[in-house]
């Protein structure tokens, strides 16, 4: 029996440490709090789980999380639609609202192309991306993939694919250093990067 509740254990820890940014030391420290939780807040932390993921999709026009057909920043009329913010991850969404620099609308791509990784064009949201311009609302397509290589390339591609349709493509502004993230950039120098766009 002794056994049974030491592999259960390690098999928890195991499954902490599938988790972004979890080592070993800290997937057993969180297995062990969990094993000293009380029964009904562990069954409440795992309904939490399996709602999250049975709830949770993408917004049926910019692929951000929401958990209705389309989500609360898409549905709000008085956000100006005529910009197109592209983002790589739903995080930056987050980031970018943090910010209160924007109100226009989002679209996330999931990811950036990565060749070595085998990431090309067709496993983003690019052809979404290009069907929601046919419309001809949008007139300024920012992109703000992060800065780093592979974003710069996705940045490059995409703006050599957008232009043609008539869109003017802008970039952030380099108040963002590069190799960063945008989850981990303050609201103030994301506003800067926000308004100092340039077109590319």
């Amino acid at each position: 029996m002794e056994s049974r509740r030491i592999a259960s254990l390690e098999k928890l820890a195991e499954y902490f440490q599938r988790l972004p940014g979890i080592g070993r030391k800290t997937a057993q420290r969180l297995a062990y709090s969990v094993l000293n939780m009380e029964e009904d807040k562990i069954k409440e932390f795992a309904h939490c789980m399996v709602t999250v993921k049975k709830d949770v999709h993408y917004c049926k026009f910019c692929y951000n999380f929401t958990d209705k057909e389309v989500c609360t920043i898409c549905a709000d009329m008085n956000r100006d639609r005529s910009v197109l913010c592209v983002v790589e991850d739903p995080r930056d969404v987050e980031t970018f609202e943090k910010s209160r620099e924007y109100n226009s609308l989002y679209h996330v791509i999931h990811g950036v192309i990565s060749p070595l990784n085998g990431i090309g064009p067709d496993q983003l949201r690019i052809k979404e991306l290009v069907s929601r311009l046919s419309s001809g609302e949008v007139k300024e397509v920012i992109m703000a993939t992060n800065p780093t290589v592979e974003g710069e390339a996705t940045a490059l591609y995409l703006s050599k694919l957008l232009r043609p349709l008539g869109v003017k493509v802008t970039r952030l502004a380099y108040g963002i250093p590069f190799g960063a993230t945008l989850e981990y950039t303050d609201e103030e120098t994301l506003g800067r990067a926000i308004n100092g766009r340039v077109e590319i």
